[in-house]
């Protein structure tokens, strides 16, 4: 026996704090078989009441976002990296934003997923995701969005992993940017710099470093300091991974400086 109509799905869901459904939960609700459910909601996604980030999961869409044709970003990522038994975080400039660090909006969204899963367009979100070997090991937080919470990749994580990656944070001058803008309120702490550091390359706690360093901020750069000496290096780490070998060594942390850092201050 029906619950609901397809057309008054949304507003029903939305009604009983459902912030997601499956297709087998929505043939229950309308009182029909699996296999009818995308034809019976055909009008209702295209009358942006409703929206499917992935093959077998709908997300109701509130009033105020249905000229999006889907909600934000972070408002449906948890439900449907869940449905797809992935274990992820929002991180890089993403990140930063939910810290309140971009300086400038991203135009995706960024999340590391412990298994592939292919980028996509929802509405107006654009998602990226980048596969990570031990996900769980890394440091990050749930954070508080209106249809429950988030994983994040926490202030110092999300400092390694631009760093790391220079070219995911819009090179390297934005990543030194984005560096100074995480060292204000709470601010990045030097110990727990180093315990995210030490899942990554050498070069990336070296790189780190030298742009602390550069930026003048107060952050205590000894741990990072005894992390890099417990990995020796045959050569120079770059400063920008993708550039070429050569430029000015800096003998203090150990990195061959083949770009120029200009970061807006």
């Amino acid at each position: 026996m029906a619950t609901t109509t397809a057309p008054g799905l949304a507003d029903w869901l939305l009604s009983h704090g459902r912030t997601a459904v499956t297709t087998e939960e929505v043939a229950t609700l309308l009182g029909i078989p699996r296999e009818h459910v995308r034809v019976r909601l055909n009008q209702p996604v295209v009358d942006r009441h409703l929206f499917s980030p992935g093959r077998g999961l709908w997300i109701p869409i509130p009033a105020e976002y249905r000229t999006w044709g889907s909600t934000p970003a972070t408002h449906f990522l948890d439900d449907f990296l869940r449905h797809l038994g992935r274990e992820y975080y929002v991180g890089w400039l993403s990140a930063a934003e939910l810290h309140g660090a971009a300086h400038q909006r991203p135009q995706v969204t960024q999340v590391a997923v412990s298994r592939t899963v292919a980028n996509r367009e929802v509405g107006r979100n654009r998602l990226v995701f980048y596969e990570r070997t031990s996900l769980t090991s890394l440091p990050r937080l749930r954070l508080r969005v209106p249809t429950g919470e988030v994983w994040v990749s926490t202030l110092e994580l999300t400092a390694v992993d631009l760093v790391d990656r220079p070219e995911r944070g819009g090179g390297i001058s934005n990543v030194a940017t984005v560096l100074s803008e995480l060292t204000h309120g709470p601010g990045l702490s030097g110990d727990l710099l180093a315990r995210a550091a030490k899942y990554f390359p050498a070069g990336t706690a070296r790189r780190l470093g030298y742009l602390l360093q550069l930026l003048k901020t107060d952050i205590d750069l000894s741990p990072l300091r005894s992390l890099i000496a417990t990995r020796t290096l045959t050569r120079p780490a770059m400063l920008t991974p993708q550039g070429p070998r050569r430029g000015k060594q800096d003998a203090n942390w150990g990195l061959l400086l083949n770009t120029v850092v200009e970061p807006e201050l």
